[in-house]
């Protein structure tokens, strides 16, 4: 679960003791321990692979369909007699053999969601911020907001930083300003914190977290 030690010294001075690892925040204000208890974990490859699957498989829409023989507009009329024509035995032309006939077993609309355990989503979860923070790629910052929410100023300080993967978690609400600015940066995800997710951290070469998305990752963790 991330921690948070208060004042800059303290954190240097707790910087070299394993397995936790210093994260450096942007503006150099303050700093911040992610503790990395989940790493290593039996099957843990595992885990972030379901869970990202379970994602991607929520994100599909469903409404695939085709028409079925019942469904087709055309006569139910059987196409000729059974006997004395030489031909095969036929009966109505909405049947799958025929063109613009019906489809057999085509797909339907339906529901791709695959269902995780609420413990396996958590730990999962847990495992990918502590795989990240291992790796040195979670920042900590005060608030994401950006001065007239101007694309151009953004993307000169996300350069100037060296984010060029990063996505980006707030509080429960963005600021609409700094979403707006971020939109149209490539390789850059601004999410509120309900929507963190195994697929997006692990996609994303940095991890940026407000103060108040911390807050709500150990209020949810504990």
């Amino acid at each position: 679960m991330p921690g948070v030690v208060g004042e800059p010294g303290l954190a240097a001075q707790r910087a070299g003791i394993t397995p936790e690892q210093l994260i450096v925040i942007a503006d150099h204000e303050a700093r911040s321990v992610i503790e990395t208890r989940e790493i290593g974990l039996p099957g843990a490859q595992q885990l972030d692979q379901q869970r990202t699957a379970e994602h991607l498989a929520k994100r599909q829409r469903g409404t695939h369909e085709v028409k079925n023989r019942a469904e087709i507009n055309r006569t139910g009329k059987k196409l000729y007699r059974q006997k004395g024509t030489g031909s095969a035995r036929h009966g109505p032309a909405k049947v799958n053999l025929f063109r613009g006939g019906g489809r057999s077993f085509g797909p339907t609309p339906r529901s791709h969601a695959i269902g995780l355990p609420k413990k396996v989503r958590a730990l999962a979860l847990k495992h990918a911020l502590s795989a990240k923070a291992k790796d040195g790629g979670i920042i900590v910052l005060d608030k994401a907001s950006v001065k007239d929410g101007k694309t151009k100023q953004l993307a000169s300080h996300i350069e100037k930083l060296g984010w060029g993967s990063t996505l980006i978690i707030d509080g429960a609400e963005v600021d609409v300003g700094f979403a707006n600015a971020a939109r149209n940066i490539p390789n850059v995800d601004v999410l509120p914190i309900q929507g963190i997710n195994v697929y997006d951290i692990m996609r994303r070469g940095k991890l940026v977290l407000t103060k108040a998305a911390l807050d709500a990752l150990e209020a949810r963790f504990k």
